[in-house]
């Protein structure tokens, strides 16, 4: 019998069981997922579980048709774990899921060199405003507007060491939901899990920064690694 005939034999998943065929752990994670954005970047953030407060992101370049790896770090989630971002609600201390822009970039300390995303410089007069019976709610405001409430906004500059530097993520902010959720972002670790935001080492944000091109439309992808809220979803 003839080489080729024999290797025909073989099935595909024979050949996965052999070692001798890429598994599905072995083809990259944007290239499983429904949806990338329709940019060349993108940041893959993965927790084991809905109820899980850590995980990893991932930063991606779309280089060839094929997904390589720029970069990854830990990466800390809400305090009450990853919800569904399409029924969400605000104050549960939830990291959205789903795939969002990046509308810009912010930050108490300066802009690391080589950074090309919109960079807004956090001063003592800027705030998120989350205030649900707002104008301005979910957006930036700089300084707070007179219907936006200072005891339903965050201060940005109070957190010195998570707003170092950030990304806002375009989590309900397009056409804001109320009582959906406001002021997501992805920033530098605090002591511990986050209010719902996705945070990850200092240097990892600097790094995500200067990475990040507006002409190649980034994305972020945030889920988890199996169940209704898997990344593969989105």
């Amino acid at each position: 019998m003839r080489p080729g005939v024999v290797l025909a034999l073989v099935s595909a998943s024979s050949l996965t069981l052999l070692g001798l065929a890429p598994g599905p752990e072995s083809v990259p994670l944007p290239a499983r997922m429904a949806d990338t954005g329709g940019g060349s970047q993108l940041i893959t953030a993965q927790a084991p579980g809905a109820h899980s407060t850590s995980g990893t992101v991932v930063w991606w370049d779309l280089r060839g048709g094929r997904w390589v790896q720029a970069g990854s770090a830990p990466a800390r989630f809400g305090a009450n774990g990853l919800m569904e971002g399409a029924t969400r609600k605000q104050g549960t201390n939830t990291t959205p899921t789903g795939l969002y822009g990046l509308p810009f970039g912010f930050g108490i300390k300066p802009a690391p060199s080589g950074t090309s995303v919109e960079y807004r410089a956090v001063k003592e007069s800027s705030w998120w405003c989350q205030d649900n019976d707002s104008a301005s709610y979910n957006r930036w405001v700089d300084p707070l507007p007179t219907d936006c409430r200072a005891s339903e906004s965050e201060h940005l500059i109070t957190y010195r060491t998570q707003y170092a530097y950030g990304l806002v993520i375009g989590f309900n902010y397009g056409r804001p939901v109320r009582a959906r959720g406001a002021g997501i972002f992805l920033h530098v670790n605090g002591r511990a899990a986050t209010a719902g935001c996705v945070s990850v080492p200092e240097e990892a944000m600097r790094r995500i920064l200067r990475w990040a091109n507006p002409g190649k439309r980034p994305h972020v992808a945030i889920g988890t690694a199996s169940g209704a809220t898997a990344l593969t979803r989105y």
